[in-house]
């Protein structure tokens, strides 16, 4: 049976994890560097380096061929799912809800009122010395839909709660019903768009949710509403998006663009009425010490034969 445990820290940098003789583990530091750190047939559990391309994460996949866990760093797995059929059949792909939600709906909400109330037209003020008073669009009152509505969607709702919505409609793969409300299926977003004055992306990517964000769903939204993606950039087709920005009818604030990182010189940056942060959403301080003890409870459950946390899919199944 193989022990090896592949971690993007050294594993005395994780408090609370397993120790390695009792545990029968023998602790890998990759953090996708160009050079393996042992045989990868021996790697039985794999946590994937955080903020790596998709090329560095399933490199070594093809020769992990004991591999039983495949741990993401991150809460949505597109980046590994181009090695997924390389695994053998029953290995369990973990991604890192709990991880990123608080992080990722401080900066949701950061990106909302940054984006309402001028903040981006103020520092271009400062810069140049001109005070740029009036009146500016507020979050109170506002109607605001989040499409994409799990953990994360939910803790964007968390932070809305203080700010005196008028509305907030929630979005997800299928109808369910929360404690704060109906979630609305993916078939009603062309009723719902025409309301909203702020949409919130927290989808995660994939084969239904790429491209969602196309001509017709920007059409359907509001003359003057805020588009604001702190999902993944093919959620969105820029091309349609930079249209839209050209004509003035919307504005957005994006965490993630496609293609990313956004090149020098892409239209994008120049839109009017757009804000841009590099795909931060995730990446603050509550990062790894979250991380972490994600890691060591997970190790702690495979070292003890006990279900894990946070399983998305088993292959094969």
């Amino acid at each position: 049976m193989t022990t090896d445990v592949w971690l993007p820290y050294e594993a005395h940098e994780i408090p609370g994890l397993p120790e390695a003789s009792g545990a029968g583990f023998t602790y890998r530091f990759w953090a996708g560097g160009p050079e393996f750190p042992a045989d990868p047939a021996d790697c039985a559990f794999y946590v994937v380096p955080y903020m790596k391309t998709s090329e560095t994460a399933v490199r070594p996949l093809s020769a992990m061929t004991s591999v039983r866990v495949v741990q993401t760093l991150t809460a949505g797995i597109d980046h590994v799912q181009p090695g997924i059929p390389l695994l053998a059949p029953g290995v369990r792909l973990c991604n890192a809800r709990g991880v990123h939600e608080a992080s990722t709906a401080e900066l949701a909400l950061t990106l909302v009122l940054a984006s309402l109330r001028g903040v981006p037209r103020f520092v271009e003020g400062q810069r140049r010395e001109e005070w740029r008073s009036g009146f500016y669009p507020a979050l109170a009152d506002r109607s605001v839909l989040i499409v994409g509505y799990g953990s994360i969607g939910a803790a964007v709702e968390d932070r809305l709660a203080p700010f005196e919505c008028a509305r907030v409609a929630r979005v997800a793969r299928s109808a369910r019903t929360t404690e704060r409300g109906p979630v609305h299926p993916l078939t009603e977003l062309p009723s719902l768009l025409p309301e909203a004055d702020v949409v919130i992306l927290s989808t995660p990517l994939t084969d239904a949710t790429r491209g969602l964000v196309g001509a017709d769903f920007l059409a359907r939204m509001k003359d003057g509403a805020l588009l604001v993606n702190v999902a993944r950039g093919p959620v969105v087709d820029t091309k349609a998006l930079i249209t839209e920005l050209e004509s003035g009818r919307i504005t957005a604030a994006l965490d993630v663009t496609d293609p990313e990182p956004l090149p020098a010189g892409h239209p994008l940056w120049h839109a009017p009425g757009v804000l841009i942060s590099p795909h931060v959403g995730g990446s603050t301080s509550a990062f790894e010490p979250r991380a972490k003890r994600l890691l060591a409870a997970q190790l702690s459950a495979y070292a003890a034969g006990k279900p894990l946390d946070n399983i998305v899919l088993t292959t094969g199944s």
